[in-house]
């Protein structure tokens, strides 16, 4: 089993950094997938992920208290959750098989698309076995799961080459290739987590989260209601207008990335709860979400373009889809203190009174909250206003936009009522004047459309932020040289060995 003290610096800037990488490969694989499929087409690769969705539902609910087990210690959860999950998988992904001939009728998708839409249950599979894996691994060693990010990303590009370009396998090339990635990074997984077949199942922990699972499936299912939405814009605005939302979708989740680097908090605050912890993961996300989120929207034509020349025209989506990922990522630091904090199964021993009256409990209740205001308000918009497919993502993105940005402060009251932490507005205040300084320079340059001056574009922004923020805060570059440090005390550690 993996082991080891958790360090927030090091553990959430390997995780930040594998996310980085991931947006280049990221970006790689959506180029093929866009180059090689119509918009049409790119809107049923946008169904598949949302149908794909509802049938992992169930993947992170054991996996959820595993993490909170191993990280206190508990001998044997980790095989516990492994079995657990893999228990689940098969009959759901029979399930799924069953259901396909009612599902694809449903969206109006045609026969052509029968291959892709049975595959994907292999990665149905797949994603209940990797989650319990995960589960174990990110509790001790959460910098193991960036490289796990890193070898994923690589091999879904290098096989989406061969598969979409070299083999002209197109659709089906690109679901197998994240299908084999999986494989490979299923396989790395049970490498890390080898010495967990030596200890012993326990199925009294397996009861405890078989009782406490209706609360996680209380919560998966409230936010994945929300999720509604994008199904309505499938049937009422059309694949175009699903694909448009897609392709903002892809540039926009860039920004989100930046909270995987306070991802090493929440394993921290299972072990020792400290308010200090968490202001400094909140500095950290937004060094770099709010820049993030700035060159999304000053540069979203470029970005868009070179996804493909059609989506230039998605700029305004993408501008509302990047200000929603800058507030998720604050809103996903409040939800890791609500859970965090919570003792309720510090003993192995989970109680429905415990839970029911618990600040996560609240905190599972808000989708609801978002679904009851996002679903009519998309099904009124796309029935009864929206006359093309780009007013029909629009429209989708500002809902949502509007919603989230209410139950980000909802979140941070919880998370405040859990743990008191301080808010650093003024190191935020500086990311933003940083930012702004950054975000004139991308205004004056002319943008380009090709893929290598867009990135080069970037860089200069990059830089061009960094040094701004070096010059205007000084703990700002006391935290980077910190994490800088510990980064480069463990790979001379690793190197030694």
């Amino acid at each position: 089993m993996v082991s080891g003290e958790i360090r927030l610096g090091y553990s959430g800037l390997i995780i930040f950094l594998s996310r980085l990488i991931s947006v280049g490969t990221g970006l790689a694989f959506t180029l093929m997938v866009t180059r090689s499929i119509s918009a049409e087409t790119f809107g049923v690769y946008g169904n598949l992920s949302d149908v794909l969705g509802y049938f992992v539902l169930a993947s992170g609910v054991f996996p959820f208290w595993a993490t909170r087990f191993v990280a206190r210690n508990h001998v044997g959860s980790s095989i516990t959750v492994v079995f657990s999950n893999i228990l689940i998988a098969v009959p759901v992904t029979a399930i799924y098989l069953s259901l396909l001939p009612f599902i694809m009728p449903l969206f109006n998708v045609t026969s052509e698309f029968a291959f892709v839409y049975a595959i994907i249950s292999i990665q149905i599979f797949e994603i209940y076995l990797q989650n319990a894996l995960e589960a174990t691994i990110y509790a001790k060693k959460p910098q193991c799961v960036g490289v796990g990010i890193m070898i994923f990303e690589t091999t879904k590009v290098c096989l989406g080459y061969v598969l979409m370009i070299l083999l002209n396998m197109r659709l089906a090339g690109a679901i197998l290739s994240v299908i084999f990635a999986l494989s490979i990074l299923i396989l790395y997984y049970l490498r890390l987590t080898v010495s967990m077949f030596r200890e012993k199942i326990n199925w009294n922990y397996a009861k405890e989260w078989v009782k406490a699972s209706p609360f996680n499936l209380y919560g998966i299912v409230g936010q994945k209601l929300s999720d509604f939405a994008l199904l309505f814009l499938f049937l009422y605005g059309g694949k175009i207008a699903r694909g448009y939302y897609g392709a903002a979708l892809t540039i926009a989740s860039i920004v989100s990335y930046s909270s995987s680097i306070g991802s090493a908090l929440y394993p921290r605050l299972l072990s020792k709860s400290e308010s200090k912890d968490i202001t400094f993961s909140v500095k950290l996300v937004s060094m770099f979400a709010v820049p993030m989120a700035f060159g999304a929207i000053m540069m979203g034509d470029s970005f868009l373009v070179i996804l493909r020349s059609e989506y230039s025209i998605v700029r305004p989506v993408l501008t509302l889809l990047s200000i929603d990922a800058l507030l998720l990522c604050f809103s996903s630091i409040f939800g890791t203190v609500i859970s965090g904090t919570e003792k309720l199964d510090a003993n192995a021993v989970i109680s429905w009174k415990k839970v029911a009256k618990s600040n996560l409990f609240l905190f599972l209740t808000l989708p609801y909250i978002q679904a009851l205001a996002i679903l009519p308000t998309v099904y009124y918009f796309l029935n009864f206003s929206v006359t093309n497919a780009l007013d029909a993502a629009f429209y989708v993105a500002l809902t949502i936009l509007v919603v989230d940005a209410t139950l980000v402060s909802i979140r941070y009251f919880i998370a405040n009522r859990s743990l008191h932490f301080k808010m650093p507005l003024k190191h935020i205040a500086k990311h933003v004047l940083a930012s702004s300084g950054m975000a004139v320079l991308l205004y004056v340059v002319p943008h380009p459309t090709r893929l290598s001056l867009t990135v080069a574009l970037t860089l200069v922004g990059a830089c061009t932020y960094f040094f701004i923020l070096s010059v205007i805060d000084g703990e700002s570059r006391a935290i980077l040289r910190k994490v800088t440090k510990e980064l480069q005390e463990a790979l001379q550690i690793k190197a030694s060995v």
